[in-house]
């Protein structure tokens, strides 16, 4: 295995490298996160969630994977489940050829995976249910009725399970931000309460796991969580959850990233005031910083659908002229945001995406405008 994890000195030896986007302010730090704040991380990262699950998207994923990090992007994200843990040997396939080449060493990337859905194998087996129900609940890695909707498991057994088929799928001693994934998930079938000790209970594990330097920092990774309204069931509240962290280890807990979704068509986590923290309500990229997490948008194209189609008026704000550079260009100006997550599939989309990042980012005060003239 690939020893070591990202680290300050690591990440600003990497920002350094790239002159030009170091100048243009791709590179930032989250100074209000406990630790993980210290290290240089891209406005920019690559996500592996689309694509087939076969191999000539297992070969182009390390394509665009290696490319992206010899040309300034150092936060790469993706998750057991994608594609059936191809997603993550294709990484595993990137980073092994980069630091066998010389070209990075382990400390200068952020690698983030996700687990909570019951993964496959490389494919999608004959029978399916068969096979979740062999591999997770005839187990015991899996307790039936801690399984949410047949499919979503966080119990402290499972998480270790899956954190190491993806240390073994990744090839790293090391998992720098381990994320639950959808956690929500579960609220569609148990109480909050149920919920929120279910969570405690992972958090528990996961500061052991830090304890034993398999992974360095854990978070939530959501689709619909906190975006919702309080009052609805799937919401999650980042106050409680915070609460939970500090139950178990205090001040000094690792529960330090929030992944939510965040992009033209999908404005809650900037717009929407559902997060509550100290009596007063606000949205969670508002509420994040006093919370000391960082907050990583996915979703920055919508799954290519942001790609086409904007308002010329809005390319201009953004100073692109291209629908997709826009996009990007707006999530990754966000207040208080640390990166912006785009899915790139091919070498030929991290080449057009990198364009951004050459820009500077747009002004706090010109982009948070962009609210008050829509409310206008």
């Amino acid at each position: 295995m690939i020893t070591g994890f990202a680290t300050a000195e690591g990440t600003a030896r990497y920002r350094d490298r790239f002159p030009q986007l170091k100048a243009a302010g791709h590179f930032r730090q989250s100074e209000h996160v406990p630790g993980a704040g210290e290290l240089w991380l891209s406005s920019i990262g690559l996500g592996t969630y689309l694509g087939e699950a076969n191999d000539a998207s297992d070969r182009a994923y390390t394509d665009a994977i290696v490319y992206a990090v010899q040309h300034g992007i150092n936060v790469l994200d993706t998750a057991i489940n994608y594609r059936n843990q191809r997603s993550e040997r294709s990484l595993a396939a990137a980073l092994k050829q980069l630091i066998d080449a010389g070209v990075i060493a382990r400390d200068e990337v952020l690698v983030c995976t996700k687990a909570g859905y019951m993964p496959f194998d490389g494919d999608i087996p004959p029978d399916p249910g068969a096979y979740l129900r062999q591999e997770y609940v005839a187990s015991g890695l899996a307790p039936q009725e801690e399984i949410a909707g047949g499919m979503h498991c966080m119990t402290p057994n499972y998480l270790a399970d899956q954190i190491e088929r993806s240390r073994r799928n990744t090839g790293l001693e090391t998992l720098d931000v381990f994320y639950v994934h959808n956690p929500e998930t579960q609220l569609g079938h148990v109480s909050p309460d149920v919920f929120y000790y279910r969570l405690h209970k992972a958090f528990e594990f996961l500061e052991g796991a830090v304890r034993d330097r398999v992974i360095r920092w854990f978070g939530a990774a959501t689709w619909s969580g906190f975006r919702a309204n309080p009052l609805d069931r799937g919401y999650l509240s980042l106050e409680r959850i915070i609460t939970n962290a500090q139950e178990v280890a205090g001040t000094d807990h690792h529960f330090r990233f929030a992944q939510v979704p965040f992009n033209l068509s999908m404005l809650e986590a900037f717009a929407y005031g559902n997060q509550g923290r100290n009596g007063k309500a606000a949205s969670i990229l508002r509420q994040a910083k006093g919370f000391g997490v960082a907050v990583v948008a996915s979703g920055t194209l919508y799954q290519g659908n942001l790609a086409q189609g904007l308002p010329p008026q809005l390319k201009a704000s953004m100073g692109t002229t291209s629908d997709a550079e826009a996009a990007i260009q707006f999530v990754r100006s966000a207040t208080n945001l640390t990166t912006a997550l785009v899915g790139m599939g091919r070498k030929e989309h991290v080449e057009a995406n990198l364009k951004v990042a050459e820009r500077t980012p747009v002004m706090r005060d010109d982009w948070e405008n962009l609210f008050t003239a829509r409310q206008e």
